[in-house]
Order: structure tokens, then C-alpha cells, then sequence
């Protein structure tokens, strides 16, 4: 009789969140916030004259923020996500361990401000978009946004010869390497990392449709991996090889994969300089002129991790890793590995929240993925491909976090954000497969049998 009621209470919960679930956030919020990444991205305030004088990103963030607080009863419910949960658990020992860490005045004065715009990203993302069009339009606009990063500065460099940076090879010498265009802030590194990330929603969003997606591509990606080239950065390749390994091991023609990436391959050799090869070889050819450069990388690394365990326990405090790198090792360069920086700024405490905050956002992905399994959902849907996309993204982020920061920078949030949304989003399908279009796109309108509706059932709890 008790598990009985405890059972019925569980499932009055369940039920009570699925209608705030239903509950959607105004047209304005969402269209707003899509404004705001296109700004973020596409940086308008410097494209535009005088656009920048009006402080457009934090006029967004405040409106967004206050729009959010009056739709606030729209939220309730939202919360209960695990990974909100775990980046809650993250800003509490950022707050309690304030008074502990080594620099708490330079988080206050400086480094809150940083992490604060790059958590948005999390909130504003897992919030707003809550329905499936929703979804679709942002995954949409944030991945023509990356390609566009991508493509401006490769136009530039075929039509004016534009570089945007150079890289010094020893004894006065330097080799230009391509980086954002003049209006962007990335450098080459940064600008490989976004072909990185747009490389896998291309790959499963465009080629498994018709043959003008497929054209679409076949245009995009020769280009993005050609930009790559010319970037010359080694940690965006060994993010593409992560995507390209995933991408292989998911596929069920790995024989024209094999053939395809030996055509890229002898193609990109061809159309490389010797700097450039000499560039990509040093990754396993120690007699490069370039392995000095990865070696060093190397101590870099290894010299950082010595410097986040002086203080193990609760760190130097939140973004103090060039300041604790000045003072201790007479260094101000940042850090290039983020595992790095959460020890140097949160200690092996904070290293083991934030990790547990990126492992809810695996869990997620991969509780769906089984799930899709079990209701034998085709894998040529949207939201089937969309979580290859997500799963190819969130390995190569961590990956990719090896050689670069990430704590105060937005990429991992606005990921958490997404995955948020998306299991939100087809845990309301499951839940309710009679009246949402997410069971008519993967079952072909057929009823769901009382097997794959218990299934359904489960992924809502598993996901809540």
C-alpha cells in the first residue's frame, strides 16, 4: 500500500512537470534571443558604425533576462534537470569557496562578469527554446553562423589575400595562418575549433536529405576543410579527426568513408605548402621544424598542472589562471588545456563538479540515444541525426578541451543549454505520442505499442 502511494505521488510529479512543460516562453523571447546569437556570433557591432556605442549585447542579456523573469511561472518545473542541477551545484562552491581561494578580490572585480556572460548562454538556450520549431530555427541559425565564420575569412584570402595571422618558425621567420575575418575576434586555433563544431551538424543534418542538400554540402564542406588547411592549426584537425572517427564508427558504409577520406586526404596533400605539411606532420614526426612548438605545448600543459596542484583544493579562484601563472611562474600567456584551468582556478573540488556537470550532459544524449533505439526510431530523422550531431560535438569539445580553455568561455554552455532543450522537447514527445509530431516523423503515424509506450514513460523519468 505505501509503494503504492509512493508510486502514485511519483507519477502525480511527473504529470504536474510535463504541463509546465507544455508552457512555452513568447515568440518575442525566442526571436529576440535569436538576434542575440546572430550579434554574438556575426559581432555587428563591428560590421556597423556607432552600433557598438549602444551596448547591444548587454541591452539583449538584460531584456531576455527580464523577459524571462516575468514568464517566470511559464518556467517552473525547468529546473529539475540534472544539469541544471549540476552547474547549480558548480555556482554554489564558486560561492562558498570564494573566501578560500588565493585571489577572491580579483574574482570579484574582474572574472564574475566573464563567467556570468558565458553561463547565459546555458540558461537563455535550455529555457527559450522549447518547442520542436524552436529547435529546429536555432540549430539552423547557429550552424549557418559557424559557417560563416568560416567562409567570410576563406573568401577574403582567395579574393585579397587576406591572412589575419602568421605563426613564427625560428630564426625570423613566419608563415601566414589564416584566422577570423577582420570583424571577428578568433584566432587561427579559434577559427579551426569552429570547423570543428560545424563539421558534424553538416555532415548529419545536410547529406542524409535530398540532392540539393547534398549540393549544399558537397559546396560547404571542401571549402571548411580547405579553411582548416590554411589555418594551419593541429588542434582543430585533431577535433576534425575526433568528429571523422565518430562519424565512421556510426556509419554503414565504411568502405565509401574509407574512400572518401583517402581522396580528402591525397586532395588536401596536393594543395598544401611545405610549411603546411611540415605544420600537420609535426603531430608524429619529431624531425619536423615544427615539434619544438608541440613540445613545448606539451610543458606548457604539464607545467600548468604543477601550478594547480600548489593550491589543490579550492584553487586560485574563478578566471585567475593568467594572474596565478604571472606570480608563480612569471608567465601572463592563458591557459591552453581547461582541465588544467579548473584545477589552477577551482581545485581538484571544482574539477570533479564540472565534470560532473559534463557528464550529464552525456547521460542525456546517450539515455535518448537508447531510447530512440528501443522505439525503433529510424536513423535518418531529424532528431536522430541531431543527437549523432550532439554526441560528435560533445567528444570533441572534450577533446578538444585538452588544448584549449573553456570555464568562462561559452561553448560548453550553450551545448549544456541545447541538450537541455532537446531532451525536454522529445521527452514530451514520448510522453504524449498521440498528439506530437515527433511519433508521427519516426513511426510513419503508426501507434506506438504498450511496450514502446512504457519505454517512452521511462525516458521522461530518466531524462527529468
Amino acid at each position: 500500500m505505501k509503494q503504492e502511494m509512493m508510486a502514485s505521488g511519483q507519477q502525480a510529479k511527473h504529470s504536474v512537470l510535463a504541463k509546465l512543460d507544455t508552457q512555452i516562453v513568447s515568440q518575442f523571447s525566442f526571436v529576440l534571443y535569436l538576434y542575440f546569437i546572430v550579434d554574438f556570433f556575426l559581432r555587428f557591432s563591428s560590421r556597423i558604425p556607432g552600433y557598438g556605442a549602444i551596448r547591444p549585447t548587454l541591452l539583449a542579456v538584460a531584456s531576455i533576462s527580464l523577459l524571462l523573469f516575468l514568464q517566470r511561472d511559464k518556467l517552473k518545473g525547468r529546473f529539475e534537470d540534472p544539469i541544471f542541477k549540476a552547474i547549480f551545484v558548480l555556482f554554489g562552491y564558486i560561492v562558498i569557496s570564494l573566501p578560500l581561494v588565493e585571489w577572491p578580490g580579483s574574482v570579484i572585480r574582474e572574472n564574475i562578469d566573464p563567467f556570468i556572460k558565458a553561463v547565459v548562454f546555458l540558461f537563455f538556450t535550455a529555457l527559450i527554446i522549447d518547442t520542436e520549431k524552436r529547435l529546429k530555427w536555432f540549430i539552423a541559425v547557429f550552424v549557418f553562423c559557424q559557417v560563416f565564420r568560416v567562409l567570410e575569412p576563406l573568401y577574403l584570402n582567395i579574393t585579397q589575400g587576406y591572412w589575419g595571422s602568421a605563426t613564427h618558425l625560428g630564426g625570423g621567420d613566419f608563415a601566414n595562418r589564416l584566422a577570423g575575418a577582420p570583424a571577428d575576434v578568433i584566432n587561427p586555433n579559434e577559427l579551426g575549433f569552429v570547423i570543428a563544431t560545424a563539421t558534424p551538424f553538416v555532415h548529419y543534418l545536410l547529406w542524409p536529405l535530398g540532392w540539393k542538400s547534398k549540393f549544399l554540402y558537397l559546396a560547404v564542406m571542401p571549402a571548411m576543410l580547405y579553411a582548416l588547411i590554411l589555418t594551419m592549426s593541429r588542434g582543430g584537425f585533431i577535433a576534425l579527426l575526433v568528429v571523422a572517427f565518430l562519424v565512421f564508427k556510426e556509419s554503414r558504409h565504411k568502405m565509401g568513408l574509407i574512400v572518401m577520406a583517402s581522396v580528402i586526404v591525397v586532395g588536401a596533400l596536393s594543395v598544401m605548402t611545405p610549411i603546411q605539411k611540415d605544420r600537420y606532420l609535426s603531430l608524429v614526426d619529431s624531425d619536423t621544424k615544427g615539434a619544438a612548438s608541440v613540445e613545448g605545448r606539451w610543458r606548457g600543459m604539464l607545467g600548468e598542472l604543477k601550478l594547480g596542484l600548489t593550491r589543490p583544493v579550492v584553487g586560485h579562484g574563478l578566471g585567475t589562471t593568467q594572474e596565478a601563472k604571472f606570480h608563480k611562474r612569471g608567465s601572463t600567456q592563458a591557459s591552453h588545456n581547461l582541465y588544467a584551468e579548473l584545477i589552477i582556478e577551482l581545485g581538484l573540488i571544482g574539477l570533479v563538479i564540472y565534470l560532473r556537470f559534463l557528464y550529464q550532459i552525456a547521460r542525456k544524449l546517450s539515455v535518448v540515444r537508447s531510447h530512440f533505439a528501443a522505439l525503433k526510431i529510424g536513423e535518418q530523422s531529424y532528431y536522430s541525426r541531431l543527437n549523432k550531431s550532439f554526441i560528435a560535438v560533445f567528444w570533441m569539445y572534450a577533446v578538444y578541451s585538452i588544448n584549449y580553455w573553456g570555464l568562462s568561455q561559452y561553448y560548453w554552455y550553450l551545448l549544456g543549454g541545447l541538450v537541455i532543450a532537446f531532451g525536454r522537447i522529445v521527452t514530451r514527445g514520448f510522453s504524449e505520442p498521440e498528439n506530437t509530431s515527433v511519433q508521427k516523423e519516426h513511426v510513419n503515424n503508426r501507434r506506438l505499442d504498450s511496450a514502446s509506450r512504457r519505454s517512452g514513460y521511462s525516458l521522461a523519468k530518466k531524462l527529468r
